[in-house]
């Protein structure tokens, strides 16, 4: 079975799809966000899903785009944030590099933005992203092999955190 390089996950606004580009580049892999495959198939963007057809759609439609990624993608792989709520998609990652990309709230609403479309922060989305981060930071922890704390470091920093702390080497090493 073929599997990513490295997986990304972390909440909205932590950069996993900004970072990831900057790793892959970095070691001359593809890089692929499950969002991205998610609106590929549905046809439509994921606020469209989320009011269309409700998140437990989009929920199905996230694991299966997480699955078959992370059994077919040789790069760098970023993950929803709410990817990891799903005990299978848990298990999949188990035997994968992970990273989790950690940010508090104030660098995420710079990077985001609160008015940005995005389904679950919709209503009050400083409480909203706290709560999330409440249920899925023990999660995001079950599945990291490493963690990299985002706080105040720019995209290429934070980059660099991450192959520092899997110890990936790029091809200029």
């Amino acid at each position: 079975m073929t599997t990513p390089v490295l997986v990304l996950v972390g909440p909205p606004g932590s950069g996993k799809s900004t970072v990831g580009r900057a790793v892959a580049e970095r070691l001359g892999v593809d890089f692929r966000d499950t969002d991205a495959d998610v609106e590929a198939r549905a046809g439509k963007p994921i606020p469209d899903i989320f009011v269309d057809e409700g998140e437990p759609h989009f929920r199905e439609l996230e694991q299966e785009a997480v699955r078959a990624a992370a059994g077919t993608h040789t790069g760098v792989l970023a993950l929803g944030g709410g990817a990891v709520m799903a005990g299978p998609t848990r298990e999949l990652l188990r035997d994968l590099p992970v990273v989790f990309l950690e940010v508090p709230l104030a660098d995420a609403v710079k990077r985001v933005g609160l008015d940005a479309p995005r389904p679950l922060l919709a209503v009050n989305p400083r409480a909203r992203w706290r709560e999330l981060m409440e249920a899925r930071r023990p999660l995001y922890l079950e599945v990291a092999t490493a963690v990299v704390d985002t706080a105040g470091r720019t995209p290429e920093q934070v980059a660099d955190a991450v192959l520092e702390a899997l110890e990936l080497k790029t091809p200029h090493d």
